[in-house]
């Protein structure tokens, strides 16, 4: 963090987190439905997965064209690209998550007496949270990945640095400009791994 704020990066730092943040949050809030939704259902789960699967195949830059097309270059525009392609982990490690929880632990709340919505997000959910937790992690490093491409759209983050740096030449500003998403990405790999460690602590 101190590197972004020497090398007089720190503003197209914030823009990139800001891009990121806004980005991570709507496929979060797109994926984790979808991943609860299709999570007990195995033959609804085949074709999701065999969608994000090929999604996932595709060249980023694909993702670009039809956002394009559709609104004018800008942040919005790179916005929509980045949560197309960030959904994907969003979805796979939530299924995964709810997948793994033991069925003996959701036979034991049925017992007990807790309806559907209480097992979801009494068990289930909580059960599943270190996975999830991986998938944001995933989702935010998709998401930074795919900055990088949307500069060709006219962003103004660390991603149009290193565009700048290629098409001058200027490896320098390019390399400096990579380091600093290197290290966003660093950071909140951390923070987020050290949450899911004391996750997975408490829930034994």
């Amino acid at each position: 963090t101190a590197l972004i704020a020497f090398v007089g990066l720190w503003e197209q730092a914030m823009t990139t987190l800001y891009l990121c943040g806004l980005s991570v949050v709507a496929a979060m809030l797109i994926g984790l439905p979808i991943g609860i939704a299709v999570a007990g259902r195995r033959w609804l789960w085949a074709p999701v997965r065999l969608a994000i699967d090929t999604l996932q195949t595709l060249p980023s830059f694909v993702y670009l064209m039809p956002a394009v097309m559709l609104f004018r270059v800008g942040d919005f525009t790179a916005m929509v690209a980045v949560i197309a392609y960030a959904l994907a982990p969003a979805i796979r490690y939530t299924v995964l998550g709810l997948q793994g929880v033991d069925q003996r632990l959701i036979e034991a709340g049925r017992a007990m007496g807790c309806t559907e919505g209480q097992i979801l997000t009494r068990i289930r959910l909580k059960l599943a949270l270190p996975e999830i937790l991986l998938g944001l992690n995933q989702t935010i490093m998709f998401a930074l990945s795919m900055l990088v491409i949307t500069a060709l759209v006219g962003t103004r983050d660390l991603g149009q640095e290193v565009y700048i740096g290629l098409t001058k030449a200027d490896a320098g500003r390019g390399l400096v400009a990579g380091l600093c998403v290197a290290f966003i990405g660093i950071v909140a790999d951390r923070l987020i791994q050290a949450g899911a460690a004391r996750t997975r602590a408490r829930l034994g």
